[in-house]
């Protein structure tokens, strides 16, 4: 008979140590590099993707999409460029400590807009697999640039 104790001790609470995250397991886009902390096969994660991404110096990904997940990406270190749309017509940077939404299926991509240093991202997904479609987009020249507007606290 397994007491609750016993039952808690490897159903609760998952630390990861940050030299045990998986890139091999977790689909690439070319210019980035994934790894994966959080997933169904390393955590039982049922509702949640999570992990890190690192992007070079100068370095930008192929356009993709994460077909019907949303992502969360958290900016730790480094200046991120986001372009995206069906010709990834649009754009906006992040820097240390803010948040990016990416809404499912929009075609995006990722660009370290420091030629110096490496951009450095938790990336966290609504679904305990990680899903990445690359896409063949051929970008405008001259993205617009786009602020955003807080709807709850527009003053």
């Amino acid at each position: 008979m397994t007491t609750s104790a016993e039952r808690w001790k490897h159903d609760g609470v998952k630390v990861i140590p940050a030299g045990s995250l998986d890139g091999g397991s977790v689909p690439q886009t070319p210019g980035m590099d994934r790894k994966a902390a959080i997933d169904f096969a390393r955590a039982g994660a049922q509702k949640l993707w999570a992990g890190t991404v690192h992007i070079h110096a100068g370095a930008k990904t192929g356009a993709h999409h994460h077909g019907p997940l949303e992502s969360v990406i958290f900016v730790v270190r480094g200046k991120a460029r986001m372009r995206w749309g069906e010709r990834l017509e649009f754009v906006a940077e992040a820097g240390p400590g803010d948040f990016i939404f990416v809404p499912p299926y929009v075609p995006h991509q990722e660009i370290n807009a420091s030629q110096d240093e490496t951009l450095e991202c938790v990336l966290v997904r609504s679904d305990g697999q990680a899903t990445s479609v690359n896409l063949d987009i051929e970008a405008v020249e001259a993205p617009q640039s786009v602020k955003w507007i807080d709807p709850i606290h527009r003053d």
